[in-house]
């Protein structure tokens, strides 16, 4: 199975359990993905103090041909990817092209909702935050919200959930229930996300 790299962005403040998550459900599936610092330097560290030393910089890396572009969530993380200019101008081209952007947590509402992203689509965020999403349809009743190439969850507990949407869309839901199953997350838990 073939498919191109996907990308998601760290920066100091990062919802660690949203991030690594991610990473950790898309390498299960052998989905090829890297972990981006937006500092000049690999390493980050998250809101709760956990250190991660990113596979890539973000000044060194091509974003123009991305499976998938992820900003999880956390404070002042998301707000800190929403002040990094390289990955606002890839998040708008990605979104732009009809090609696959996600954001858990703070991120939808802090870093796509201001971007016009999410203009018209349905979209959650973490709860409280949804005025960042003026012109999202705003779903208030799921831990996930999928609107063709845009995919976005509301906090920590949709970190898994999350992430197997994202495998599902690009691997297969036969890929994203076999991972889903060997971490032992049964069929009630994720089968509503693809």
């Amino acid at each position: 199975m073939y498919m191109k790299k996907s990308y998601l962005f760290l920066a100091d403040g990062f919802e660690e359990i949203e991030a690594l998550t991610t990473i950790d459900v898309m390498r299960r599936a052998e989905m090829p993905v890297a972990t981006v610092s937006i500092n000049d330097n690999a390493r980050v560290t998250g809101a709760h103090g956990v250190i991660v030393t990113a596979d890539e910089v973000i000044a060194q890396v091509d974003l123009s041909d991305a499976e998938w572009l992820i900003c999880p969530g956390g404070m002042p993380g998301a707000s800190n990817l929403a002040a990094c200019p390289k990955l606002t101008a890839a998040l708008v081209a990605q979104a732009q092209a009809g090609k696959n952007v996600a954001a858990i947590c703070a991120s939808p509402a802090v870093v796509l909702g201001p971007l016009g992203i999410l203009k018209g689509r349905e979209a959650v965020c973490y709860p409280g935050m949804e005025s960042g999403m003026k012109e999202a349809k705003v779903q208030y009743n799921q831990a996930v919200a999928i609107d063709g190439n845009i995919i976005t969850g509301n906090g920590p507990s949709a970190a898994n959930p999350f992430a197997l949407a994202i495998v599902a869309h690009s691997a297969g839901e036969d890929v994203a229930r076999r991972v889903a199953e060997g971490m032992l997350l049964y069929e009630g838990h994720y089968h509503f996300y693809f």
